[in-house]
């Protein structure tokens, strides 16, 4: 284990062998960092706060500290972060609190940029990239493979679907489409599938056809959404992907962006 003599590493604090951890930084007492990890310079990793293999944390970002929510009463909660992922500097990753499962959750292979920032009870999925700047209030769940442009505000218990690209400046209040491309023009909009990014994570040319379908009748036809649901549900669509996109719609609680 590689700690610089600077750093402050609590002895009950669990690192694996290979771990490094940069000066001036701090690792509290229920901390876990698993093999590979890098921690470098002014960092401070704290709370029940669990990172798996191979993650890289950048100089002044702040893991598992308490929640910005009145109210926190300290009780025990957590962050529980997977492997592969790069947090950038000053990223924030609150812990969670008392309502759900009391934990903040990340997945894999993720990029925080700089100035992310993580409020309490989140869950990120694996392979998402947010953007320098872009804040997520308590409770958003990311699903696997979004962007999430520079600056965007998420407001709580908002979702933002699988392989949606969200641009930057955004203010999201209801839910983002998996699949789709959404900006910021005021009212913020739906402009269509996200078709390059579906392409470069690998969907067949059908796939994108029957979505670029689905996106028509949900956005373009005059149909309300209860009418091209059962449009999109009755046209004899094959692909998984428009399933998706429409059990997404079905179960959203906030409304969804169109």
């Amino acid at each position: 284990m590689k700690v610089h003599p600077t750093a402050i590493v609590h002895p009950n604090a669990k690192l694996a062998s290979s771990v490094t951890v940069g000066p001036y930084s701090l690792i509290g007492e229920n901390v876990e960092l698993g093999e590979d990890c890098e921690v470098m310079s002014h960092a401070v990793l704290d709370g029940n706060t669990r990172l798996g293999r191979g993650n890289r944390v950048f100089p002044y970002a702040s893991i598992g500290l308490a929640p910005q929510d009145l109210k926190y009463r300290g009780e025990p909660t957590r962050v529980e972060i997977g492997d592969g992922n790069t947090i950038r500097e000053l990223v924030t990753i609150h812990r969670g609190t008392e309502e759900g499962d009391r934990a903040t959750r990340i997945g894999n292979h993720n990029l925080l940029m700089a100035y992310v920032h993580i409020a309490h009870n989140c869950r990120l999925g694996s392979h998402i990239i947010m953007a320098n700047g872009a804040s997520l209030a308590g409770h958003v769940e990311i699903q696997d493979h979004a962007t999430v442009g520079a600056f965007c505000g998420i407001h709580q218990f908002c979702r933002i679907g699988a392989y949606s690209f969200l641009g930057s400046y955004s203010i999201v209040n209801q839910d983002i489409l998996p699949y789709s491309k959404t900006s910021a023009p005021r009212p913020l909009s739906v402009l269509g599938a996200n078709r390059l990014g579906l392409e470069r994570r690998g969907l067949s040319a059908d796939d994108l056809k029957e979505m670029e379908r689905a996106f028509r009748l949900l956005t373009r036809s005059k149909l309300n959404t209860t009418q091209a649901l059962e449009a999109i549900e009755s046209s004899g669509f094959k692909s998984d992907h428009v399933r998706a996109l429409v059990e997404f719609i079905r179960t959203s609680e906030r409304g969804v962006v169109k």
